[in-house]
């Protein structure tokens, strides 16, 4: 089983910065892609961006340049480096692990959520 623990929402201002990071317990973390998804009240869940075993990322368009998705195999850990945050970042944000043993099967697993405020 795994276990995802995210920590470092919180508020800030407009223009504002904030790193989550998401611990992983249970599996070999460097066996297994990580991302951060997103979700704001009466939205959907969306991708926000994600990192492969092998280091490999990707980010939605709205965040390219402002956000960096890194990981820490060594310290089974995921991070989101945030910048110049708008108000429409603000949401709850759920750090995820998946990993594929073979074609066709998916594992996922989720953290329970970070809230990320973002004033105007």
């Amino acid at each position: 089983q795994v276990q995802l623990v995210e920590s470092g929402g919180g508020l800030v201002q407009s223009g504002g910065s904030l790193r989550l990071s998401c611990a992983a317990q249970g599996t070999i973390f460097s066996t297994y892609a990580m991302g951060w998804y997103r979700q704001a009240p009466g939205n959907q869940r969306e991708l926000v961006a994600d990192i492969t075993s092998g280091g490999s990322t990707n980010y939605r368009d709205s965040v390219k340049g402002r956000f960096t998705i890194s990981r820490d195999n060594d310290k089974n850990t995921v991070y989101l480096q945030m910048t110049e945050l708008k108000p429409e970042d603000t949401a709850v944000y759920y750090c995820n692990a998946n990993f594929l043993p073979s074609f066709g099967v998916r594992y996922d697993y989720w953290g329970h959520g970070t809230q990320v405020t973002v004033s105007s």
